[in-house]
Protein backbone atom coordinates (compact mmCIF):
# COMPACT_ATOMS: atom_id res chain seq x y z
CA UNK A 1 0.00 0.00 0.00
CA UNK A 2 2.70 2.59 0.90
CA UNK A 3 4.55 1.68 -2.35
CA UNK A 4 1.10 2.64 -4.40
CA UNK A 5 0.63 5.61 -2.31
CA UNK A 6 4.70 6.46 -2.97
CA UNK A 7 4.54 7.42 0.76
CA UNK A 8 6.47 5.84 4.03
CA UNK A 9 4.90 2.88 5.99
CA UNK A 10 4.59 5.24 8.81
CA UNK A 11 2.45 7.58 6.97
CA UNK A 12 0.35 4.64 5.63
CA UNK A 13 0.19 3.88 9.58
CA UNK A 14 -0.79 7.52 10.87
CA UNK A 15 -3.65 7.94 8.34
CA UNK A 16 -5.15 4.62 9.18
CA UNK A 17 -4.67 4.26 12.31
CA UNK A 18 -6.51 7.95 12.73
CA UNK A 19 -3.56 9.22 14.84
CA UNK A 20 -3.49 13.48 14.97
CA UNK A 21 0.05 13.51 13.01
CA UNK A 22 0.63 16.18 10.31
CA UNK A 23 -0.02 14.75 6.82
CA UNK A 24 -0.78 16.72 3.94
CA UNK A 25 -4.48 16.54 2.71
CA UNK A 26 -3.07 14.84 -0.78
CA UNK A 27 -0.96 12.78 0.82
CA UNK A 28 -3.51 11.65 3.05
CA UNK A 29 -6.19 10.85 -0.24
CA UNK A 30 -3.60 8.89 -2.02
CA UNK A 31 -3.25 6.57 1.19
CA UNK A 32 -6.80 6.53 1.27
CA UNK A 33 -7.00 5.21 -2.62
CA UNK A 34 -4.69 2.80 -2.10
CA UNK A 35 -6.12 1.36 0.58
CA UNK A 36 -9.98 1.49 -1.54
CA UNK A 37 -8.28 -0.05 -4.67
CA UNK A 38 -6.19 -2.72 -2.78
CA UNK A 39 -9.57 -3.88 -0.77
CA UNK A 40 -8.05 -3.32 2.46
CA UNK A 41 -10.29 -2.71 5.88
CA UNK A 42 -8.55 -2.38 9.40
CA UNK A 43 -8.62 -5.28 11.39
CA UNK A 44 -10.48 -4.33 14.56
CA UNK A 45 -10.09 -6.99 16.97
CA UNK A 46 -6.40 -7.45 16.18
CA UNK A 47 -5.63 -4.11 16.59
CA UNK A 48 -7.51 -3.43 19.80
CA UNK A 49 -5.66 -6.45 21.63
CA UNK A 50 -2.23 -4.97 20.55
CA UNK A 51 -3.15 -1.64 21.77
CA UNK A 52 -5.87 -2.43 24.82
CA UNK A 53 -8.31 -0.86 22.93
CA UNK A 54 -11.65 -1.51 21.33
CA UNK A 55 -11.75 1.86 18.90
CA UNK A 56 -14.49 2.37 19.61
CA UNK A 57 -16.56 5.14 21.44
CA UNK A 58 -19.79 5.16 23.36
CA UNK A 59 -22.76 8.03 22.96
CA UNK A 60 -25.26 7.45 26.09
CA UNK A 61 -28.35 9.44 26.15
CA UNK A 62 -32.10 9.15 27.37
CA UNK A 63 -34.05 7.61 24.67
CA UNK A 64 -33.43 6.32 21.35
CA UNK A 65 -34.78 8.58 18.68
CA UNK A 66 -37.16 11.56 18.36
CA UNK A 67 -35.10 14.30 20.16
CA UNK A 68 -33.37 16.38 17.57
CA UNK A 69 -30.47 17.91 19.61
CA UNK A 70 -29.60 13.95 20.26
CA UNK A 71 -29.93 13.04 16.90
CA UNK A 72 -26.98 16.08 16.34
CA UNK A 73 -25.06 14.73 18.61
CA UNK A 74 -24.86 11.77 17.44
CA UNK A 75 -24.46 13.03 13.91
CA UNK A 76 -21.23 15.13 15.17
CA UNK A 77 -19.82 12.18 17.10
CA UNK A 78 -20.19 9.58 14.46
CA UNK A 79 -18.73 12.19 11.53
CA UNK A 80 -15.35 12.63 13.94
CA UNK A 81 -15.38 9.08 15.11
CA UNK A 82 -15.02 8.20 11.35
CA UNK A 83 -12.70 10.02 9.92
CA UNK A 84 -10.38 9.09 13.45
CA UNK A 85 -11.34 5.50 12.59
CA UNK A 86 -13.45 4.63 15.58
CA UNK A 87 -16.79 3.12 15.53
CA UNK A 88 -20.02 4.52 18.32
CA UNK A 89 -21.69 2.46 20.34
CA UNK A 90 -24.99 3.63 21.96
CA UNK A 91 -26.85 2.96 25.08
CA UNK A 92 -30.05 4.66 26.03
CA UNK A 93 -30.48 5.39 29.73
CA UNK A 94 -34.27 5.65 30.62
CA UNK A 95 -34.59 3.74 34.25
CA UNK A 96 -32.33 3.14 37.37
CA UNK A 97 -32.03 -0.30 36.03
CA UNK A 98 -30.44 0.65 32.53
CA UNK A 99 -28.41 3.39 34.27
CA UNK A 100 -26.85 0.01 36.07
CA UNK A 101 -26.47 -1.70 32.99
CA UNK A 102 -24.69 0.92 31.47
CA UNK A 103 -22.32 1.82 34.31
CA UNK A 104 -21.75 -2.09 34.55
CA UNK A 105 -20.83 -2.54 30.22
CA UNK A 106 -18.40 0.86 30.15
CA UNK A 107 -16.81 -0.17 32.98
CA UNK A 108 -16.41 -3.36 31.34
CA UNK A 109 -14.50 -2.13 28.48
CA UNK A 110 -17.12 -1.97 25.43
CA UNK A 111 -15.43 1.23 24.62
CA UNK A 112 -12.52 3.41 25.08
CA UNK A 113 -14.23 6.72 25.74
CA UNK A 114 -18.16 7.46 26.62
CA UNK A 115 -19.84 10.95 25.90
CA UNK A 116 -23.31 11.27 28.19
CA UNK A 117 -25.97 13.32 27.70
CA UNK A 118 -28.38 11.62 30.19
CA UNK A 119 -31.27 13.95 31.39
CA UNK A 120 -33.51 12.75 34.85
CA UNK A 121 -31.80 11.03 38.00
CA UNK A 122 -30.78 7.96 36.63
CA UNK A 123 -27.42 8.46 36.11
CA UNK A 124 -26.59 9.86 39.45
CA UNK A 125 -23.63 12.04 40.86
CA UNK A 126 -22.49 8.92 42.64
CA UNK A 127 -22.39 6.44 39.41
CA UNK A 128 -20.60 9.10 37.00
CA UNK A 129 -18.17 9.97 39.53
CA UNK A 130 -17.37 5.87 40.16
CA UNK A 131 -17.03 5.73 36.74
CA UNK A 132 -14.71 8.89 35.74
CA UNK A 133 -12.59 7.42 38.83
CA UNK A 134 -11.83 4.14 36.32
CA UNK A 135 -9.75 6.48 34.40
CA UNK A 136 -12.41 6.36 31.62
CA UNK A 137 -12.39 9.12 29.28
CA UNK A 138 -15.76 11.33 29.68
CA UNK A 139 -17.34 14.15 28.57
CA UNK A 140 -20.57 14.51 30.31
CA UNK A 141 -23.02 17.43 29.29
CA UNK A 142 -25.01 17.93 32.78
CA UNK A 143 -25.51 21.12 35.06
CA UNK A 144 -25.20 19.18 38.10
CA UNK A 145 -22.25 20.34 40.52
CA UNK A 146 -19.00 18.34 41.63
CA UNK A 147 -18.21 15.71 39.18
CA UNK A 148 -14.50 14.91 38.69
CA UNK A 149 -12.23 13.36 36.40
CA UNK A 150 -14.21 13.78 33.29
CA UNK A 151 -15.07 17.34 30.96
CA UNK A 152 -18.25 18.97 32.23
CA UNK A 153 -20.59 20.87 29.44
CA UNK A 154 -22.35 23.10 31.06
CA UNK A 155 -25.70 25.31 29.74
CA UNK A 156 -26.99 28.12 31.98
CA UNK A 157 -30.91 26.95 30.90
CA UNK A 158 -32.64 28.55 34.17
CA UNK A 159 -31.42 32.25 33.45
CA UNK A 160 -32.73 31.92 29.94
CA UNK A 161 -36.02 30.23 31.21
CA UNK A 162 -36.27 33.02 33.83
CA UNK A 163 -35.89 35.80 30.78
CA UNK A 164 -38.93 33.72 29.00
CA UNK A 165 -41.33 33.55 31.42
CA UNK A 166 -40.77 37.23 32.30
CA UNK A 167 -41.49 38.24 28.91
CA UNK A 168 -44.49 36.80 29.22
CA UNK A 169 -45.66 38.41 32.95
CA UNK A 170 -44.45 41.49 30.87
CA UNK A 171 -47.13 41.18 28.52
CA UNK A 172 -49.93 41.04 31.57
CA UNK A 173 -50.40 36.96 31.26
CA UNK A 174 -50.88 35.93 34.68
CA UNK A 175 -52.31 32.40 34.04
CA UNK A 176 -48.90 30.53 33.41
CA UNK A 177 -48.64 26.96 32.83
CA UNK A 178 -45.70 24.50 32.62
CA UNK A 179 -45.27 21.49 30.55
CA UNK A 180 -42.47 19.74 32.32
CA UNK A 181 -40.73 16.33 31.67
CA UNK A 182 -41.87 13.42 34.10
CA UNK A 183 -38.35 13.64 35.70
CA UNK A 184 -38.64 17.24 36.76
CA UNK A 185 -41.59 16.63 39.33
CA UNK A 186 -40.00 14.21 41.07
CA UNK A 187 -37.29 15.72 42.48
CA UNK A 188 -37.19 17.30 45.62
CA UNK A 189 -36.97 20.91 44.70
CA UNK A 190 -37.27 22.31 41.28
CA UNK A 191 -34.22 23.24 39.03
CA UNK A 192 -33.33 23.51 35.73
CA UNK A 193 -36.44 24.88 33.26
CA UNK A 194 -38.78 24.72 36.38
CA UNK A 195 -36.67 26.73 38.06
CA UNK A 196 -36.46 29.65 35.95
CA UNK A 197 -40.36 28.84 35.96
CA UNK A 198 -40.84 29.19 39.50
CA UNK A 199 -38.19 31.90 40.20
CA UNK A 200 -39.49 34.61 37.45
CA UNK A 201 -43.19 34.11 39.31
CA UNK A 202 -41.92 34.45 42.68
CA UNK A 203 -39.60 37.86 41.39
CA UNK A 204 -43.61 39.13 40.17
CA UNK A 205 -45.80 38.49 43.17
CA UNK A 206 -47.59 35.43 41.01
CA UNK A 207 -48.39 33.30 43.63
CA UNK A 208 -50.57 30.67 41.28
CA UNK A 209 -48.47 27.60 39.69
CA UNK A 210 -50.09 25.38 36.80
CA UNK A 211 -47.79 22.28 36.47
CA UNK A 212 -48.31 19.45 35.35
CA UNK A 213 -46.71 16.90 33.04
CA UNK A 214 -47.08 16.49 29.35
CA UNK A 215 -43.63 17.76 27.76
CA UNK A 216 -41.92 13.94 27.26
CA UNK A 217 -43.59 13.58 23.87
CA UNK A 218 -45.82 14.92 21.37
CA UNK A 219 -49.20 13.04 21.94
CA UNK A 220 -49.43 13.80 25.76
CA UNK A 221 -48.61 17.36 25.23
CA UNK A 222 -51.09 17.54 22.89
CA UNK A 223 -53.50 16.09 24.83
CA UNK A 224 -52.13 18.24 28.13
CA UNK A 225 -52.92 21.47 26.55
CA UNK A 226 -55.90 20.39 25.51
CA UNK A 227 -57.53 19.62 28.64
CA UNK A 228 -55.70 22.91 29.88
CA UNK A 229 -56.76 25.27 27.32
CA UNK A 230 -60.78 23.90 27.22
CA UNK A 231 -61.33 24.22 31.17
CA UNK A 232 -63.29 27.71 32.32
CA UNK A 233 -60.26 28.83 34.01
CA UNK A 234 -57.71 28.06 31.22
CA UNK A 235 -54.64 29.67 31.25
CA UNK A 236 -53.19 33.00 29.23
CA UNK A 237 -49.94 31.70 28.47
CA UNK A 238 -47.93 27.81 28.45
CA UNK A 239 -44.28 27.47 29.01
CA UNK A 240 -43.30 24.11 27.62
CA UNK A 241 -40.03 22.35 28.46
CA UNK A 242 -39.66 20.97 25.17
CA UNK A 243 -40.17 22.98 21.70
CA UNK A 244 -41.54 19.45 20.74
CA UNK A 245 -44.39 20.01 23.51
CA UNK A 246 -44.81 23.44 22.52
CA UNK A 247 -45.56 22.80 18.62
CA UNK A 248 -48.30 20.34 19.76
CA UNK A 249 -49.69 23.13 22.22
CA UNK A 250 -50.10 25.57 19.27
CA UNK A 251 -52.00 22.71 17.41
CA UNK A 252 -54.22 22.07 21.03
CA UNK A 253 -55.01 25.76 20.67
CA UNK A 254 -55.47 26.34 17.20
CA UNK A 255 -57.84 23.23 17.31
CA UNK A 256 -60.10 24.64 20.18
CA UNK A 257 -60.55 27.58 18.61
CA UNK A 258 -57.90 29.97 20.41
CA UNK A 259 -55.60 32.60 18.41
CA UNK A 260 -52.00 32.10 19.22
CA UNK A 261 -50.52 34.52 20.51
CA UNK A 262 -53.65 36.74 21.25
CA UNK A 263 -55.63 34.06 23.25
CA UNK A 264 -52.74 32.17 24.76
CA UNK A 265 -48.85 32.73 24.22
CA UNK A 266 -46.53 29.74 24.07
CA UNK A 267 -43.06 29.27 24.24
CA UNK A 268 -40.77 26.52 24.05
CA UNK A 269 -37.41 25.16 25.10
CA UNK A 270 -34.60 23.67 22.94
CA UNK A 271 -34.53 25.99 19.39
CA UNK A 272 -35.09 23.08 17.04
CA UNK A 273 -35.61 24.22 13.43
CA UNK A 274 -39.36 22.68 13.44
CA UNK A 275 -40.07 25.89 16.03
CA UNK A 276 -39.26 28.07 12.40
CA UNK A 277 -42.27 26.74 10.42
CA UNK A 278 -45.31 26.58 12.87
CA UNK A 279 -47.44 29.18 12.38
CA UNK A 280 -46.68 31.31 14.25
CA UNK A 281 -43.12 30.89 14.58
CA UNK A 282 -42.16 29.53 17.85
CA UNK A 283 -40.89 31.54 20.77
CA UNK A 284 -37.84 29.42 22.77
CA UNK A 285 -35.07 29.10 24.58
CA UNK A 286 -31.64 27.45 23.54
CA UNK A 287 -28.58 27.92 22.11
CA UNK A 288 -28.06 29.96 19.05
CA UNK A 289 -27.18 27.11 16.68
CA UNK A 290 -26.62 23.42 17.26
CA UNK A 291 -22.77 22.10 16.87
CA UNK A 292 -21.45 19.49 18.68
CA UNK A 293 -18.01 19.75 17.31
CA UNK A 294 -16.39 21.37 19.95
CA UNK A 295 -17.91 19.12 22.45
CA UNK A 296 -17.14 15.69 20.58
CA UNK A 297 -13.41 17.19 20.09
CA UNK A 298 -12.94 17.01 24.24
CA UNK A 299 -13.61 13.69 23.95
CA UNK A 300 -11.01 13.01 21.35
CA UNK A 301 -8.12 15.05 22.98
CA UNK A 302 -9.03 12.66 26.23
CA UNK A 303 -8.55 9.56 23.94
CA UNK A 304 -5.70 10.78 22.20
CA UNK A 305 -3.42 12.23 24.87
CA UNK A 306 -1.00 10.77 26.16
CA UNK A 307 -1.56 11.67 29.75
CA UNK A 308 -5.22 12.64 30.94
CA UNK A 309 -5.78 15.92 30.62
CA UNK A 310 -6.73 18.10 33.53
CA UNK A 311 -10.92 18.11 33.80
CA UNK A 312 -12.40 21.09 32.06
CA UNK A 313 -15.95 22.71 31.70
CA UNK A 314 -17.27 24.66 28.47
CA UNK A 315 -20.63 26.81 29.34
CA UNK A 316 -22.62 26.60 26.18
CA UNK A 317 -25.02 29.93 26.38
CA UNK A 318 -28.25 29.84 26.04
CA UNK A 319 -30.68 32.68 25.08
CA UNK A 320 -34.56 33.53 24.50
CA UNK A 321 -35.49 33.60 20.64
CA UNK A 322 -38.80 35.86 20.47
CA UNK A 323 -41.17 34.98 17.87
CA UNK A 324 -44.80 35.33 16.95
CA UNK A 325 -45.95 32.84 19.70
CA UNK A 326 -45.91 34.75 22.56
Amino acid sequence: MAELANVSVATVSYVLSGRDRPVAAETRQRVLDAARRLGYTPNQAARSLRKRRTQRVCLVLSSIGGVPTDERLARDLHEMADARGYSVVTLAVYSDARANAAIDVLRGGIADGALINVVGDHLTHDLLSGLAATGLPMVVLSNESGLEGCDVVRTPETEACVEAVEHLLAQGRRRIAFLAHRHELYRDRPVGRLLGYTTALDRHGVTERIITSGADDRVAAYQTATELLRSPDRPDAIFAASDRAAISAIGAARDAGLSVPGDVAIVGVGNIDEGLITTPQLSTVGPLRHDYTDIVRLLFDRLQAEEAPPAREIVRSWTFLRRGSS
